[in-house]
C-alpha cells in the first residue's frame, strides 16, 4: 500500500559535510545508518553567526566534531529537539557542554498512554528519559535567534513530545521523523498513538509550508502533497486490517502476515506496533473488539 507513495531513497548526502540546503539552512548527515534512521540522522544548523542547532544527531563523537566543525566561529544560542529519540537527541550533553546553549524541547521523553498490566514497552531503550529541557516550548511558541524565527509546532504521534519547527521565512517546516521522503513513519504504541499521528498529520497538511526537512533522508520539497498521500496510505492500511479481520478473529502477527507483503525481517517488529498502533484506535472507535485494551498479545475481530 505505500507504493502510491513517491518515495525517494536516492540520498547523496556524505556523513559529516555541511551542506546548505537552504537559505540559512545547513545539513550535516550522522554516520548512523540502519534499517529505521536510512542513511543516518540529518542535524539541522539554522542561521549564520549566531545559530541554532536542531536535532544534535546520536552520541558519536565524529558527528560531535563535525557539527561543532561546521559552526566554528560561530555562537550557538539554541539546541533544539524535535523528539528525544537517542537518534536525536544523544549528541546533545557533548555539544552543550561544548556550547553553554540551553536546549529546548516540548518536554521530557513519555509514552502516549500508560503500560497495561503485563505490558513492555519494545522501544524503551530508544527513549531518551534522561532528558529535561532547560525550555519547554508550547504549542505555538516562537523561539527566536540572530536573523532568523521559529515556531514551535505541536506533532505528537512518532512520540508523545514530538514537535515540529516552522521557518516561516523560507516557507519550510522542520519535521523530525513525522515524516520522511524515503519511508513510512514508525508510530509504536506505548510510545506512540495513531490517533494522534493522523491529527498532528492533518494539521501539518493544512500549513501553507511547503519545504520539509526531516530528521532522514532528503529534502522533500512538496510536503502538503506527501502528507496527503501518507493520510491516504494510513487510511488503506486500517482497511487492510479490517478486510483481514472479515475471515474471523486473529492475532497482531496473523494480520502482519495477511497485510505486509515483501517485508523486510528486520522490519516486523515494527510492522507489529504499527498494526497494534492501528487496532488501539480502531478498538477505541468501536471498530473492533478485543479482550481487554488492546496489546500486542491480543487477539482481534469484527463487532
Amino acid at each position: 500500500m505505500a507504493e502510491d507513495i513517491p518515495f525517494e531513497r536516492r540520498f547523496d548526502a556524505v556523513a559529516g559535510i555541511a551542506e546548505e540546503v537552504a537559505p540559512g539552512v545547513r545539513r550535516v548527515l550522522a554516520p548512523n545508518p540502519g534499517p529505521f534512521t536510512f542513511t543516518g540522522t540529518c542535524t539541522y544548523i539554522v542561521g549564520r553567526g549566531e545559530v541554532a542547532i536542531i536535532d544534535p544527531g546520536p552520541d558519536d563523537a565524529s558527528h560531535v566534531a563535525a557539527v561543532l566543525a561546521a559552526v566554528r566561529g560561530e555562537k550557538v544560542t539554541h539546541l533544539i529537539l524535535t523528539h528525544t529519540h537517542r537518534d536525536h537527541s544523544g549528541a546533545l550533553a557533548a555539544l552543550q557542554a561544548a556550547t553553554g546553549a540551553p536546549t529546548y524541547a516540548e518536554g521530557p521523553h513519555r509514552a502516549a498512554r500508560p503500560l497495561h498490566a503485563q505490558e513492555v514497552n519494545t522501544l524503551d531503550s530508544a527513549g531518551d528519559r534522561a532528558f529535561l529541557p532547560d525550555v519547554a516550548l508550547a504549542d505555538g511558541a516562537q523561539v527566536e535567534g540572530a536573523g532568523w524565527a521559529l515556531e514551535a509546532l505541536a506533532t505528537p504521534g512518532h512520540t508523545a513530545n514530538h514537535m515540529a519547527f516552522v521557518l516561516a521565512q523560507e516557507g519550510a517546516i522542520f519535521v523530525g521523523d513525522h515524516v520522511m521522503g524515503w519511508s513510512t513513519t514508525v508510530v509504536a504504541p506505548p510510545d506512540g498513538s495513531m490517533n494522534d499521528y493522523m491529527e498532528s498529520l492533518r494539521r501539518l497538511g493544512e500549513r501553507p509550508e511547503a519545504l520539509y526537512f526531516p530528521g532522514h533522508g532528503g529534502v522533500i520539497a512538496q510536503g502538503p502533497a506527501f502528507v496527503e498521500r501518507f493520510l491516504r496510505h494510513r487510511q488503506a492500511r486500517e482497511t487492510a486490517i479490517l478486510r483481514a479481520l472479515e475471515r474471523g478473529p486473529r492475532s497482531i502477527p496473523d494480520i502482519v502476515r495477511a497485510i505486509y507483503f515483501g517485508l523486510d525481517p528486520r522490519l516486523a517488529g515494527a510492522a507489529g506496533l504499527s498494526t497494534l498502533a492501528h487496532l488501539e484506535d480502531l478498538v477505541e472507535r468501536g471498530d473492533v473488539l478485543t479482550q481487554g485494551p488492546a496489546m500486542l498479545t491480543g487477539l482481534y475481530r469484527l463487532p
